[in-house]
C-alpha cells in the first residue's frame, strides 16, 4: 500500500521532511516530573521479644507443608492449590493488571489507523455514465511525545502495579495452604477426642450396667442408678455433639480443596491416625529479614510505588503535550476516465492546558492523598506482620512448655481412676467418687489432646507469619 501511495518526488520529500521534525523533537528532550519512589524502610523492632522455637533447625519454608511428612495433608493442598475460587480470582487480578501494562506501554508508541470508503453520487438529469464513483483510502498516524514524562509514570505505576498482583497470588496461596492444613489438623484431632468420648461411653455404659445389677440386688442405693444413668446420658450427649464438629470440618475440607466429599472421606480414612509433626525451624532473629519474606508486605510496598507514580502522571497532565501526527489519502474519483489525489500532512501539535476550574491541580492532589493512604496501609501492614510473628512465637513456646506437664497430668488421673474403679467394685468408695475421678481423668485426656492440636496449628501459624516459604522471585507469577 505504501509503495502505492507514496512513490518518486512525493515519497523522498516526505521522509526528509519528516526526518527533520523528528530530529528536532529528540533535541527537546523529555523532563520526568513528579517525585521518585524510594523504597521506604520498615519500622520493625531490633530483634524478636518473643522466646524462639525449641530445638529448631535452620530451614527452606518453600512447600513448607511437605516437612509434616503427611502425603493426605500435600494432596489435599495440592487439590486446593487446582481448584481454588481464591486463587482464580488472583489470577484474574493479575491477567488484569497485565493488560492495564499493555495499555500504558503502547501510549509509548504510534497510532496508526487506517480507513476506506466508497460512494456512487450523481443528479437525477446524469445519464450513468455521468455518475460518479469516489473512493478514498487513507491512512492517519499519530504519536505523542512524552515531554514530562505522563507515559513513563503511567507505565511505572502499571508496572507496579502489576508486581502487586503478582505477590497477592502468593499471598492467597500461603493463606490457603495454611487454612487448609488447619482444618487438616483440626479435623485430626477432633477425631481423637471423638474417640475418647466413645471410650468414655463406653466405661458409663458399664458403670450403669453394674450399678443397676447392684441396685436391683439390694446392695446399692437407688440414687445410685439415678446418677450412673444421667452420668452416661451426659457422656453421650457430649459424643456427639463431637460427632458432629467432625462433620462440620468435613465440609470446611470439602469446600477448601474442591474434593467430592466420597473421595475425601476415602483418604481420610476410618481410624484415628497421630496429629501430623511439622519440622521445628529457626526464626531469624532479625525482623526485618523476616519481614521481607512476607508476599503480602511485597504487595503493600509495590502499591506503594504506584501510587507515588500516579502523583507524577498527574503533575505530567498539566504541562503542555506535544505531538507529532501525519496523514497519507489516495481519493479517486471515476466518471468515465480516472483521475487521482495523493495528498498527505504531517507536523507537530502543542496543546498547552490554560482554563479547566482546577480541576488538574485537584487530581494531583488525589493521588498525594491516594499515596498517604498507602504508606499509612503499608506501616499498619507492617506492624500487623510484626505482631503476627510475635503472636505466633508466644502461642508456640507457651503450648511446648505446657505439653509436658499435660502429659503428666493425663497419665497420672488415668491411673487413679483406674485405681477408684477397683475400690468402687470392692465397694471402697462412692460410685460419686467413681464418677469425679472419671471426669478428671477425661477431662486431663481431652486437655492434652487439644494442647497438641493447638501446638501444630500454631506452628503452622508460625509459617504463615514469616511468609510460608515465599521468596522475592517468586512474584514473577504469569
Amino acid at each position: 500500500m505504501s509503495q502505492t501511495l507514496l512513490h518518486g518526488p512525493q515519497h523522498a520529500r516526505w521522509i526528509r521532511r519528516a526526518g527533520v521534525l523528528l530530529s528536532a523533537l529528540a533535541l527537546v528532550g523529555c523532563a520526568t516530573v513528579g517525585p521518585d519512589f524510594t523504597r521506604p524502610v520498615a519500622v520493625a523492632p531490633a530483634a524478636w521479644q518473643a522466646a524462639q522455637p525449641h530445638d529448631g533447625t535452620p530451614a527452606a519454608l518453600v512447600d513448607w507443608w511437605a516437612q509434616f511428612n503427611d502425603p493426605v495433608l500435600a494432596g489435599l493442598i495440592a487439590d486446593a492449590d487446582a481448584a481454588s475460587p481464591t486463587l482464580m480470582a488472583a489470577a484474574g487480578r493479575i491477567a488484569e493488571a497485565r493488560a492495564g501494562l499493555t495499555v500504558s506501554e503502547a501510549n509509548r508508541f504510534p497510532t496508526v489507523d487506517g480507513s476506506a470508503s466508497a460512494m456512487r453520487s450523481g443528479t437525477e438529469r446524469d445519464t450513468p455514465v455521468a455518475a460518479r464513483t469516489t473512493g478514498t483510502v487513507a491512512v492517519d498516524s499519530a504519536w505523542e511525545i512524552d515531554l514530562f514524562g505522563r507515559v513513563q509514570r503511567s507505565t511505572e505505576a502499571a508496572e507496579a502495579r502489576l508486581a502487586a498482583r503478582q505477590f497477592d497470588w502468593h499471598e492467597a496461596r500461603v493463606s490457603l495452604a495454611a487454612e487448609v492444613a488447619s482444618s487438616y489438623v483440626n479435623y485430626r484431632a477432633c477425631r481423637q477426642l471423638q474417640s475418647a468420648r466413645a471410650d468414655d461411653v463406653l466405661s458409663r455404659t458399664e458403670t450403669n450396667r453394674m450399678t443397676r445389677v447392684s441396685v436391683d440386688a439390694g446392695f446399692t442405693a437407688p440414687a445410685d442408678a439415678e446418677l450412673a444413668r444421667a452420668s452416661l446420658a451426659d457422656a453421650r450427649a457430649d459424643l456427639e455433639d463431637q460427632r458432629a464438629q467432625c462433620e462440620v470440618t468435613i465440609k470446611s475440607l470439602v469446600a477448601l480443596t474442591g474434593v467430592p466429599e466420597t473421595d475425601l472421606r476415602s483418604r481420610l480414612g476410618e481410624g484415628v491416625p497421630p496429629l501430623p509433626v511439622p519440622a521445628a525451624f529457626v526464626v531469624d532473629v532479625v525482623p526485618l529479614a523476616v519481614l521481607s519474606q512476607r508476599p503480602d508486605l511485597a504487595a503493600a510496598e509495590r502499591d506503594l510505588a504506584a501510587a507515588s507514580a500516579d502523583i507524577g502522571a498527574a503533575e505530567a497532565n498539566r504541562y503542555p503535550r506535544l505531538s507529532l501526527s501525519g496523514s497519507v489519502s489516495l481519493s479517486s474519483v471515476l466518471t468515465g476516465a480516472a483521475a487521482t489525489s495523493l495528498p498527505w500532512s504531517i507536523g507537530p501539535a502543542l496543546s498547552l492546558p490554560i482554563f479547566n476550574g482546577g480541576a488538574l491541580t485537584a487530581e494531583v492532589k488525589g493521588a498525594e492523598a491516594r499515596l498517604m493512604q498507602q504508606q499509612a496501609a503499608y506501616e499498619s501492614a507492617v506492624r500487623a506482620a510484626v505482631r503476627e510473628v510475635e503472636q505466633a512465637l508466644v502461642t508456640l513456646d507457651s503450648a511446648q512448655r505446657r505439653e509436658a506437664d499435660a502429659r503428666t497430668a493425663m497419665e497420672g488421673y488415668a491411673r487413679f481412676l483406674a485405681a477408684t474403679e477397683t475400690h468402687w467394685l470392692a465397694g471402697g468408695v462412692s460410685l460419686l467418687s467413681l464418677e469425679d475421678a472419671r471426669r478428671s481423668a477425661t477431662t486431663a485426656q481431652r486437655k492434652l489432646i487439644t494442647l497438641q492440636r493447638d501446638r501444630v496449628l500454631d506452628w503452622i501459624s508460625l509459617y504463615k507469619a514469616v511468609g510460608g516459604g515465599w521468596i522475592a522471585d517468586a512474584g514473577d507469577r504469569s
